[in-house]
């Protein structure tokens, strides 16, 4: 019997120790499979978004005499429009950091004129890119073949920019409006056309689309309305029709333009149409960088040279040149004098000679 005892004992003891043996067991697997699959997780600084703060933000960086504007969705991604010349990318890609760009989302260079795509290819060298479009045509140049060939270093494929084709990007609707057709004798009718719709708020920029791509837009019945138009061509007479801008009817309207550029941007004739639609002009190069932010129902204006709400004036510091032109009278004042027009009916210029050029009188009361 007490031989009995001592083997149930010994069973007993024998049977803890395995019990022990697999809860240790048990508990390491339990803590190594959480480690391993820890690993294969992107840390927050590598993941698509930096912050979702529910607002979208449109940066219309000043590059001179080209076009480059940054994306930032509610939900922290980046999207890059263009990249300016070839000697403005160094520029932008500080630019970029500045606004605490990790990685891009999306890049599009509209057309391959070197004034778009120039900077790209720097752009593309520095910082992670998930998905690159373009249109669908070549340009014999050295900034054409340059941004090639970052892109294929990057082992990125290239998507095709055309009418129809929706951006993968969270929080907005993003899709091209065009090109719509594939055989354009000038180059800047093949410009990638964006729109952009964040709550009830919407963005076109039209890189260079001329006349041509405007008609085709109308005529396949696109979606146009929109609150801010990035007009094309820099503000070229070649662009922004009458019809269009009737179509569009935008509040605000942004030309990308370098100062005292060879190319007279903005003509004349583009600043009296959009004034006809009595849309808020900024200007890169009276302007600078040019910040629009969206909470999906308003948009801010924010400018190097003042801040404007939806409900605010439009502060600008021109210093003693400040001239305001009345859209509607057609004459320019001081900014002091005393018949100076609402604000909905302001235009400014920054000199004399500017507001004669484009067709404005002076006031026969301040005398400016």
């Amino acid at each position: 019997m007490k031989e009995v005892v001592e083997l149930y004992k010994k069973l007993c003891i024998l049977t803890i120790i395995l019990t022990l043996i697999v809860a240790v067991l048990g508990g390491c697997a339990s803590v190594t499979g959480p480690q391993v699959t820890e690993q294969n997780v992107l840390s927050q600084d590598e993941k698509n978004y930096e912050s979702t703060d529910g607002i979208l933000k449109v940066f219309f960086i000043d590059c001179g005499q080209g076009d480059a504007i940054l994306i930032k969705t509610p939900e922290g991604q980046f999207m890059l429009i263009d990249g300016g010349e070839t000697e403005e990318g160094q520029n932008i890609c500080n630019f970029l950091r500045s606004q605490g760009v990790k990685r891009l989302a999306v890049v599009v260079g509209t057309h391959p004129h070197s004034d778009h795509i120039g900077g790209l290819a720097e752009i593309i060298a520095l910082f992670p890119v998930e998905r690159v479009y373009l249109p669908k045509v070549t340009h014999n140049t050295k900034a054409f073949e340059t941004l090639l060939n970052s892109i294929k270093e990057k082992g990125l494929k290239i998507n095709t920019a055309r009418q129809g084709v929706e951006i993968p990007l969270n929080g907005v609707k993003a899709s091209f409006l065009a090109p719509i057709g594939d055989k354009y004798e000038e180059i800047n009718n093949y410009s990638a056309v964006i729109r952009i719709e964040y709550g009830d708020n919407s963005f076109i920029f039209m890189g260079d689309a001329e006349y041509l791509s405007e008609q085709e837009m109308i005529a396949a019945g696109v979606n146009l309305d929109a609150d801010v138009l990035k007009a094309g061509h820099h503000g070229s007479s070649s662009s922004s029709s009458p019809e269009f801008l009737q179509a569009v009817s935008p509040q605000y309207a942004v030309i990308m333009c370098g100062k005292d550029n060879d190319y007279g941007h903005p003509h004349k004739e583009t600043l009296a149409a959009l004034q006809k639609v009595r849309a808020k002009v900024y200007r890169t190069d009276l302007n600078g960088t040019i910040i629009m932010t969206s909470d999906g129902t308003h948009i801010n204006v924010e400018t190097l040279a003042g801040t404007t709400g939806t409900a605010g004036a439009v502060q600008r510091e021109f210093g003693e040149e400040l001239y305001i032109g009345n859209i509607n009278s057609q004459k320019f004042h001081r900014p002091d004098c005393k018949n100076l027009p609402a604000e909905d009916n302001r235009v400014y210029f920054k000199s004399r000679d500017e507001a004669l050029k484009q067709g404005f009188t002076p006031c026969g009361n301040c005398e400016p």
